[in-house]
């Protein structure tokens, strides 16, 4: 019975994995397709305005969108495929045994 119940769990961890990978990259498709819009029209209106190719493509404003919206896309990349340079697995293991020793010394302080 132990078996299926940890069959069912990885089954389960993995959907949740393939789910959050599916959202990762509708994600990046919507932010592709949306800013190809937004700077195309940017460019667009910027040359309507007198303002050369070069110079449309230039601006800052054609961009923003693009840099801002690719941070969050970076972390939401991050969280994902669960890439974090700070906090990384040895960190956590190295603070998990500075807490147990810390423990373990207060115990032996006080008995």
């Amino acid at each position: 019975m132990k078996t299926s119940t940890t069959q069912d769990d990885k089954r389960e961890r993995a959907a949740q994995r393939i789910k959050a990978l599916k959202g990762f990259y509708i994600h990046l498709t919507v932010y592709i397709l949306v800013n190809c819009m937004i700077s195309a029209v940017s460019v667009v209106g910027n040359m309507s305005s007198g303002e050369s190719l070069i110079e449309a493509f230039t601006t800052f404003g054609t961009f923003s969108t693009w840099i801002f919206w690719g941070i969050g896309l970076f972390f939401h990349g991050a969280k994902v495929f669960s890439f974090n340079p700070i906090f990384s697995k040895e960190w956590e293991q190295r603070k998990i045994k500075q807490y147990l020793e810390e423990d373990a010394s207060d115990i032996n302080k006080y008995s």
